[in-house]
């Protein structure tokens, strides 16, 4: 059993080292035009979504998802995140898998956080991901109406979805 055990310290200590001295080499791929390795995927994805479940904390919405809260949000959404994350009815697919972890095309995928998680990635951003931290130049009540609005954009009521395509907000849709 001793033997057993060293063994086991032996293997963890090797996979250790090796992993840093692969680190410390500059042997991991880090160039932003290229897909992150699925290693990477595998590894990274999983951790950023357990520490936004685990940093966000689970309180209510200030903003309320009226019509007149969601059509802002919409607003927000298009000058702000569109770019990177898509725009309804026409998600955007390049660019999408060379960011880490591959950026969300919200309008396709949709989300599984909840409002108050989706309010802690406006805010505090993801670090080394291209997703930046919005509190620093957005408030709180635009931050919680975007949140409104993107954990519901893929099921807007039918009178905010006839809002945001009429001809004066043709750039919601273009």
């Amino acid at each position: 059993m001793k033997h057993f055990l060293l063994g086991v310290l032996t293997a963890i200590a090797i996979i250790v080292v090796g992993g840093v001295v692969y680190l410390r080499l500059g042997l991991a791929e880090v160039r932003g035009d290229l897909p992150p390795s699925k290693l990477e995927t595998l590894l990274m994805t999983p951790s950023v979504h357990a520490s936004v479940r685990r940093e966000a904390l689970e309180i209510p919405n200030p903003v309320a998802p009226t019509d007149e809260n969601l059509i802002a949000g919409a607003k927000l959404y298009h000058d702000g995140c569109a770019g990177c994350h898509g725009i309804p009815g026409k998600a955007k697919k390049e660019g999408g898998d060379v960011l880490f972890p591959p950026v969300p095309q919200l309008p396709l995928v949709g989300t599984e956080y909840t409002e108050a998680q989706i309010f802690f990635v406006i805010n505090h951003g993801i670090r080394r991901s291209g997703m930046f931290a919005n509190g620093k130049w957005s408030t709180e009540k635009e931050m919680w109406t975007l949140a409104a609005y993107i954990k519901r954009m893929n099921s807007l009521p039918p009178h905010v979805q006839e809002e945001l395509s009429k001809p004066k907000n043709s750039t919601l849709s273009q």
